[in-house]
């Protein structure tokens, strides 16, 4: 799918709906999910996992399109328009655009789309619901790598991005993929949930960059506005419906723990709307085969150990480390 950076891609109206809502969404009754044929993981940026097992899992969980009721979708079109989001939008410089068409490579498709979609669709929430802050960290947030060890850019390429951002921009889009691997990794999130109490009495948090493993800081403040970008982008991985099918799916779990410790500790600052799941656990309107079926009733607590697993053998097959250290005022 090749797109240009330049370019504002149309979103899906799944994401159209979370943004004209200011909402997490549970959309079954309203949609039918069915498997996409042919479906290439390879093509993703999902395509370096290893492992039969791991590979399948994934591929029954992103490998999947919905189907919008009409007057549904209808009424999604409506809500997403009557917001305007795209007459608000901050301009983005002209240089810095360049930047990403002729010097970064996102010509690979992310879990519903392309991997464009998915930064305009955090560039577009964030300037609707967390206004205070730039959306443009989540247009740029992986350009310094992903999760699964894929990079836009090379890192000798980051002197000249970084003459193109103000500090604060900077900080946040070389810290994003290394804050989001150590979320995965359990450690920080174990280490947060025991102080949820004075989470605002954090001072900094020493961590390595995920490119080249060198050595940053956050400060107290960044890592609590850090964690309501980690929110936005958690919020465009969940599943379109049947969430109490799917309440096994990894980012989804890291959404709902990340929504109720920030929520806990008074942090919450994004404006995001998620209702737990209630009802039986069978899907409406999705179709599930033999071995999909078997995904969902893998436990919680396993699912979420596999995928610290696998975060843990991503940086370690690039030297990224996964130390930190987070200090307190005294």
């Amino acid at each position: 799918m090749k797109q240009s950076a330049e370019e504002r891609p149309n979103p899906s109206l799944q994401r159209k709906a979370a943004i004209a809502h200011g909402a997490a969404l549970d959309h079954a009754g309203t949609v039918r999910v069915t498997p996409i044929a042919n479906f290439d993981l390879d093509r993703t940026i999902f395509q370096t996992l290893e492992g039969a097992a791991p590979r399948f899992v994934m591929k029954t969980r992103i490998a999947k399109e919905a189907h919008w009721d009409e007057a549904a979708g209808a009424r999604v079109q409506r809500a997403y328009e009557a917001l305007n989001v795209g007459g608000k939008l901050p301009a983005i410089d002209a240089a810095l655009l360049r930047f990403m068409v002729e010097e970064c490579d996102f010509d690979v498709e992310h879990a519903d789309g392309s991997f464009l979609d998915h930064l305009y669709f955090g560039f577009e929430y964030c300037a609707a619901h967390y206004p205070d802050r730039s959306p443009l960290v989540m247009l740029l947030h992986s350009i310094l790598g992903t999760g699964t060890n894929t990079f836009a850019m090379k890192a000798e390429k980051i002197p000249a991005l970084r003459a193109l951002l103000g500090d604060f921009d900077w900080r946040h889009i070389e810290a994003f993929p290394s804050v989001l691997r150590l979320l995965y990794d359990e450690g920080l999130r174990r280490e947060l949930w025991a102080n949820v109490h004075r989470l605002d009495a954090i001072e900094s948090l020493r961590l390595h960059r995920v490119i080249d493993n060198a050595p940053i800081t956050l400060s107290g403040e960044d890592l609590r506005v850090q964690l309501n970008y980690h929110l936005i982008h958690l919020l465009d991985f969940l599943p379109v419906a049947n969430w109490s099918t799917h309440q096994n799916d990894t980012s989804f779990i890291l959404f709902r723990d990340l929504n109720a410790l920030l929520e806990k500790s008074g942090q919450k600052r994004v404006t995001l709307a998620y209702t737990p799941a209630v009802g039986p656990r069978a899907p409406v309107g999705e179709a599930l085969g033999l071995g999909a079926r078997l995904t969902t009733l893998i436990p919680v607590r396993v699912s979420e150990k596999m995928s610290a697993a696998s975060i843990r053998r991503f940086s370690q097959r690039i030297g990224h480390s996964l130390e930190y250290t987070l200090t307190f005022r005294t």
